[in-house]
C-alpha cells in the first residue's frame, strides 16, 4: 500500500480528478483536474507545483567522499564545485547503466545523490577503505519543484535566497515563511524551474507559502502526467522507460550503456579508475551498437 507524502493532506485536498499512481512507495497526483492538459499549459505559460519527495535521496559525508563517488559514477565528482549540481549515471563492470540522478555538492566533504531507484545497498557495498559514511534520507527531507517561466518570480517572492544570483544546476540555502530549505535550480522539464527541499516536518507551511505567492503568478499544482509530457519534449528519459536498470535485465539485450541513451555526455573516461571505465572506453573507440 502507497504512503501519502508529508504534502499529501494539501494535494489531495486539491486533487479532484481522484487519479492517483505509485511513484517509490507513495502515492502521487496523476493529474487534479478533468485532464493534465491545464497542468501542462502552467509548466509551459506560468508555472506548475509538483510533489517530488519520492526520489530517493542519499547523504553522502567524509573526506574521502568526492573520491568514493567518482569512483563509482561515471561523471568525476571532484569537479563538482561547492554549492553545485551535476547531473550522472553510474554503471556496473560492464558499462551498462544502473540509474541516472543528481550529484549536489551541499557543503565541505558533503554531498547529496538523488536517484529514481533504491540505491543505498550498491552505495553501501563500495565504501569499503574509504572514510565516509552514507545515510538514506528519502523517508526525512521532502521536496516541491517550482517549474515554468514564472517560477523565479515565485520563488525569489516565497524566500529570502538570492535567487536573482542562482545559476543553472546550482544550489543555495534561505528560508522560506521562517522555514529553512534548500534551493535548487533544476528540474525534469526543460523549462526554467527550481526545486525546494527541506524536512517533513515543515511540509505544510512549505507548501502553503508557496502557494500563497503563487497565486499571483499562475502557479497551478501538477502531476505525474504533465511531467510526463515535458519531459519527453525535453529529450530527458526517464528509467523503466527509456531504459532499464542492468540489474534488473534477465536479458541481455535490454541492458544500455549510456552511450546508447544519450547520456555519453555524463561519462569523463579520463582521469582515475570508475565502475565500469574500461567497458566504456572500448566502447567509446568502437562505437555503440544501438543509439536512442
Amino acid at each position: 500500500m502507497p504512503e501519502p507524502t508529508p504534502f499529501h493532506e494539501r494535494t489531495a485536498a486539491l486533487c479532484k480528478s481522484y487519479r492517483w499512481t505509485e511513484w517509490a512507495g507513495y502515492h502521487a497526483v496523476s493529474y487534479y483536474g478533468a485532464c493534465h492538459s491545464t497542468e501542462y499549459m502552467a509548466f509551459r505559460h506560468s508555472a506548475g507545483l509538483l510533489d517530488v519527495t519520492p526520489l530517493y535521496k542519499y547523504d553522502v559525508r567524509g573526506k574521502d567522499a568526492a573520491s568514493f563517488l567518482s569512483r563509482i559514477m561515471a561523471r568525476n565528482v571532484h569537479k563538482i564545485k561547492d554549492n553545485q549540481v551535476s547531473y550522472s549515471c553510474w554503471t556496473d563492470d560492464e558499462g551498462k547503466i544502473l540509474d541516472d540522478g543528481t550529484v549536489m555538492h551541499l557543503g565541505e566533504n558533503f554531498y547529496r545523490v538523488t536517484a529514481a531507484a533504491p540505491t543505498y545497498d550498491w552505495l553501501a557495498r563500495h565504501t569499503r577503505g574509504s572514510d565516509v559514511t552514507i545515510e538514506d534520507v528519502s523517508a526525512k527531507i521532502c521536496a516541491l519543484a517550482i517549474q515554468g517561466p514564472q517560477s523565479k518570480n515565485i520563488v525569489k517572492a516565497a524566500s529570502d535566497a538570492a535567487i536573482d544570483k542562482l545559476k543553472f544546476f546550482r544550489a543555495t540555502t534561505g528560508k522560506i515563511d521562517g522555514v529553512p530549505v534548500t534551493i535548487t535550480r533544476t528540474g525534469y522539464t526543460g523549462d526554467l524551474g527550481y526545486e525546494v527541499w527541506t524536512e517533513n516536518e515543515h511540509a505544510l507551511k512549505l507548501y502553503d507559502a508557496i502557494m500563497g505567492e503563487g497565486k499571483n503568478y499562475g502557479l497551478q499544482p501538477a502531476g505525474l502526467s504533465a511531467l510526463d509530457m515535458t519531459r519527453i519534449e525535453a529529450g530527458f528519459i526517464l528509467a523503466d522507460i527509456e531504459y532499464f536498470a542492468a540489474k534488473d535485465c534477465m536479458i541481455e539485450g535490454r541492458k544500455n550503456s549510456p552511450y546508447e541513451i544519450g547520456l555519453g555526455w555524463t561519462v569523463h573516461l579520463n582521469r582515475d579508475p570508475f565502475i565500469g571505465q574500461e567497458a566504456l572506453r572500448r566502447e567509446k573507440t568502437e562505437g555503440s551498437p544501438v543509439t536512442l
